[in-house]
């Protein structure tokens, strides 16, 4: 927990990182891909829902915490030092969360319940099996878990077929495949001593930011291609700033940024995104 101090900005740190060794700010931010889904394929928001992508974020990155935490002492100590105090009951609760997210999803006789184990056996994959330690591969794998966060949507509603659905899949997929090459440069002197080929290890820090900028610019290319042919409603204009944002911290990512650079600014793009379509829907 935040060390008790009277200085206002220091409780605000203490109390920010501690939201993101906790891994309760990154199941926010996947809970705010889910209700931006919800808002752009124009869905009633279902809190039942939001609860189990909560649930399973938090079950699944804490698990991963405590599998990654060689890699960690390395890469992020502070981290590491919070797992090694935490992070079992961490695990403990969110798969009590896990549990109940599940029997929600029987309960109320989604189609796609049987899937709830995909984001366990994902976790899996990729720090137990290994997959993280090939080129891109971990990244792809980030993306793809991601991306099938409005995939679940489309379940939970019936409408998986929808255009919405599938766009978001493929946009949220593209974003966090970038954001976790970007996230990697933190982690090269970790990832190196691991034997894992990440892309900021192979190609270096600059061309790991040109390579992210490019992707992040083509992807804004591509939304304003469907935003002018009428493909995409207007309200997906708000895709753009949130472009821009990862645009922006790719130019400043490098070696030295602190936790709350990597796991503040970049973490929250999601809840930036979904703060914008929430407001959309309340002044438009």
């Amino acid at each position: 927990m935040p060390a008790p101090t009277t200085n206002p900005r220091a409780v605000l740190t203490a109390t920010v990182l501690f939201l993101v060794h906790s891994n309760l700010l990154i199941s926010l931010s996947a809970t705010s891909v889910a209700l931006s889904t919800m808002l752009l394929a124009d869905l009633a928001v279902d809190p039942a829902a939001l609860f189990i992508v909560f649930a399973v974020t938090l079950f699944v990155y804490s698990f991963n915490r405590l599998t990654d935490l060689a890699e960690d002492e390395r890469n992020v100590p502070e981290r590491a030092s919070f797992v090694r105090q935490y992070g079992v009951w961490l695990l403990a609760l969110g798969a009590v969360l896990y549990l109940v997210a599940t029997a929600v999803a029987i309960v109320r006789g989604i189609p796609g319940a049987p899937a709830m184990i995909v984001p366990l056996a994902v976790a899996v994959l990729y720090s137990v099996v290994g997959l993280k330690r090939i080129l891109l591969v971990k990244n792809l794998l980030v993306g793809l878990s991601w991306g099938l966060i409005p995939l679940g949507v489309g379940v939970y509603y019936g409408v998986l077929g929808s255009f919405d659905i599938l766009f978001m899949f493929g946009f949220i997929t593209a974003a966090l495949t970038i954001a976790a090459v970007v996230f990697d440069i933190k982690d090269i002197a970790g990832d190196r001593a691991e034997g894992i080929k990440s892309v900021p290890v192979v190609a270096g820090p600059a061309r790991t930011r040109q390579f992210a900028v490019a992707a992040s610019a083509v992807l804004g290319v591509i939304v304003v291609v469907f935003l002018l042919t009428g493909v995409l409603n207007r309200q997906y204009v708000l895709l753009l700033p949130f472009i821009c944002y990862m645009i922006g911290y790719s130019l400043v990512a490098t070696r030295d940024r602190t936790p709350l650079f990597y796991g503040f600014v970049i973490d929250s793009e999601h809840i930036f995104l979904a703060v914008l379509l929430g407001s959309w829907e309340l002044l438009v």
